[in-house]
């Protein structure tokens, strides 16, 4: 346990960044999930509102340095190859 003062808020600063981050991390998740479901059901208007979610989102998780850029950037791209592929069926 930290024993100085500033030690104990950064600990009680990092808690809160951690749980923060995993909020970012958790919905990225969960909406990337729905852009798969939406895809598997074939629904074209349904995924690209999923899709057009799920990057924004992104964006705002990497804006706010939840996530790093370069993971935004490659789920981004993973999110749009799925959308393409679900519009070419």
């Amino acid at each position: 346990m930290p024993n100085i003062k500033q030690q104990e808020k950064r600990v009680r600063l990092a808690a809160r960044q951690r749980q923060e981050n995993l909020r970012w991390r958790s919905t990225a998740k969960t909406l990337m999930r729905r852009l798969t479901e939406s895809v598997a059901e074939g629904d074209g208007a349904e995924t690209e509102t999923r899709h057009r979610e799920l990057v924004q989102w992104l964006d705002r998780a990497a804006a706010s340095g939840a996530l790093h850029r370069n993971t935004v950037a490659r789920r981004k791209s993973q999110a749009a190859k799925l959308a393409a592929g679900a519009a070419g069926k």
